[in-house]
């Protein structure tokens, strides 16, 4: 249930926000030159009153989290991303594998969600991928299981020669219940030239996105940004997102992801605070079909994701107890963030905590 909002009286200091405005207002569709202008403007304060709005209109007060946890099983990797500090190759320091015993273990039947993503090992079956969902599944019948991204989905079907509708099947059979929204990085053939040409294109991840929808199995979607991408690669990312979402509906949230400076420096500093909230804040308003965007603590700290929450953003994600990738690029945020803290930073924005599960089913509502 929402809460009716009013639309606020903004001051323009951009005055080219204001017929943005006037479309938001009527419910009608923002452009990719709408969109542009809103992530380019110096009207922060304005951008984010409108972003807030559709927002209110969404979930009111509202701000959804999980009590989770995010499972990297191996950083082994046939790929060579240019912005990744995660990978390792067989030999190299830091390179592990975890056992199935190992993931188990991590894992607690008060969770609601544990998501699952991690290197394109060289030399493990599908079974042993397909055996990782099935254990968690019935070790733990409580816990919805989030994993493999559309670039492993991606690698699976070229390595094992199968379709995207097998792998998916064997792995939904498994126990599998959603897929994160990694592996998108930046929908740019440009981009992906230069940074991580042996990853599926942009339209291979929309593809199987598309086929996970009409299997029945909800997903996310990402944005990397804060790189070498433009601000016009970023709104065509969004709109082909938008596009996917009308024909085959699927897509719970949507995650920007702040480029981790790490040790890869494709750009000396990483991106802004005010980069930060324009791109949450852009994408609510772009993104008019998908019920969720998503703060991502993790990466754009726990100050940053709580002003987000003012910004359009509706979701924390969760608690995540340990994740490899983000701090592998020596991301600032604490490794984990118990439930208490969640609450705290989302009762310190003046938002009501909802916790929720991997399909955005309501837990607890924490409006006492």
């Amino acid at each position: 249930m929402t809460t009716p909002s009013a639309p606020p009286a903004i001051r323009f200091r951009d005055q080219g926000l204001a017929p943005v405005w006037e479309r938001v207002q009527a419910g009608q569709r923002l452009s990719a030159q709408d969109g542009l202008a809103c992530l380019q403007t110096h009207d922060l304060l304005a951008l984010g009153q409108m972003a807030d709005y559709v927002k209110r209109k969404l979930w009111g007060d509202r701000v959804f989290f999980v009590f989770n946890r995010q499972i990297n099983p191996t950083n082994l990797c046939v790929l060579s991303c240019t912005f990744c500090d995660f990978a390792r190759k067989k030999g190299d320091a830091g390179a592990y594998e975890m056992t199935i015993d190992e993931i188990l273990s991590r894992l607690d039947p008060e969770m609601h969600e544990v998501h699952i993503t991690g290197g394109h090992h060289p030399d493990w079956p599908l079974e042993r991928y397909e055996g990782i969902i099935r254990s968690i599944h019935e070790a733990f019948p409580g816990i919805r299981i989030k994993a493999w991204t559309a670039s492993e989905i991606d690698y699976f079907c070229k390595r094992f020669k199968m379709t995207p509708e097998e792998v998916l099947a064997r792995m939904k059979a498994a126990g599998l219940d959603s897929m994160p929204g990694g592996g998108a990085e930046v929908f740019s053939e440009r981009v992906r030239s230069a940074l991580f040409p042996g990853k599926n294109t942009a339209g291979r991840w929309l593809d199987i996105h598309r086929i996970a929808h009409r299997m029945g199995i909800a997903s996310n979607a990402t944005l990397l940004y804060g790189h070498i991408e433009t601000c016009e690669e970023r709104i065509a990312h969004m709109v082909l997102l938008r596009e996917l979402q009308d024909e085959a509906p699927g897509f719970l949230a949507f995650i920007p992801l702040e480029y981790q400076v790490g040790d890869t420096h494709l750009v000396s500093r990483q991106a802004s605070v005010m980069d930060d909230l324009k791109t949450i804040a852009t994408s609510r308003l772009m993104l008019d079909n998908f019920p969720h965007i998503k703060a991502y603590w993790v990466m754009m700290g726990e100050e940053t994701a709580s002003i987000a929450l003012s910004f359009g953003a509706s979701d924390l994600d969760g608690t995540i107890g340990e994740e490899r990738i983000a701090h592998a690029a020596r991301a600032a945020s604490p490794v984990g963030l118990a439930r208490e803290r969640m609450l705290r930073l989302i009762r310190d924005a003046g938002k009501v905590p909802v916790e929720r599960d991997a399909l955005y089913h309501e837990v607890h509502v924490y409006d006492d």
